[in-house]
Order: C-alpha cells, then structure tokens, then sequence
C-alpha cells in the first residue's frame, strides 16, 4: 500500500513534469499550456455528455425494474475520469478523456469486473451458500 502512495503522490507527478517539460521545448510553452486548455475543454465537454447520458440510463433501467450497476460503475469511471482531466498533465488528460469514451470504458468495465470476481471467489470460494432458515420453513419474509 504504501508503495502505491509513493507511485501516485511521487513518481506520477514527476514523470507529468517531465513530460510537460519535454512537450513545452518541442512546441513551446504558449502551445502547451494552448493544447492542455483545450484538453480540458473537451474533457469537460465528453464529461457533461457522457454522465447525462449515464444519468438518462440509471433512470431508464429504474423504471423498467432492473438494477443499473452498468451505468453506476460508468458513472464512477466518468467521474474518475473527469479528476483526472482536472490533473494538470497530458498523462492524466489522457488517461481520464480515455475514460471518458463509451468503448475504453467497457474494456475498464469489464477488466474491474474480473478482477472483483476472481479476489471474491478467490477468498470465499464459489456457489450458494444455504442459510439454516431457508428451505425448511424458517424465518422467511413477510410480504407487508
């Protein structure tokens, strides 16, 4: 854990430096600081369309019923994403409008899935686990 504290708080704004040091003596730094504004535009402009959209979603599957966990988990990669588009640096500005496209964001959607699945499988093992009160006419629910 803490090694991954140094990488986030050390290492990452070292190498975003770095490279904005690089990208400034290649283009200049009126065009660098030019190309990081309009990064973020765009960024705030894919983030305001993508979490509409998301919201617009949530509700729909609301109303038909259905739990939305797709959509909530695109939310949290779009607010993800939005953070880092707020980062100064063209890594984390890449990195967060990567998140901010529908398809990269389902490749991310699907890579947390597995690995959420294969850490709770892998501590609790996999099927259904019976309960002493199901099945036997044990405490059950009530319906109110």
């Amino acid at each position: 854990m803490a090694a991954l504290f140094v990488l986030v708080f050390l290492v990452v704004p070292l190498v975003e430096l770095y490279v904005l040091i690089q990208v400034g003596s290649a283009i200049g730094a009126l065009n660098t600081i030019a190309l990081l504004v309009v990064m973020g535009v765009v960024g705030g402009w894919l983030m305001k369309r993508e979490g509409l959209g998301v919201v617009r979603r949530v509700q729909a599957q609301l109303q038909a019923g259905r739990v939305p966990a797709t959509e909530v988990v695109d939310g949290f990669l779009i607010l993800f994403g939005g953070a880092l588009m707020l980062t100064p640096g063209f890594m984390s500005d890449a990195l967060g409008l990567a998140l901010l496209i529908p398809p990269v964001r389902a490749l991310v959607r699907v890579g947390l899935a597995r690995r959420l699945r294969a850490r709770v499988v892998g501590r609790h093992g996999e099927g259904r686990h019976r309960r002493d009160d199901e099945g036997r006419g044990g405490a059950g629910y009530l319906d109110v």
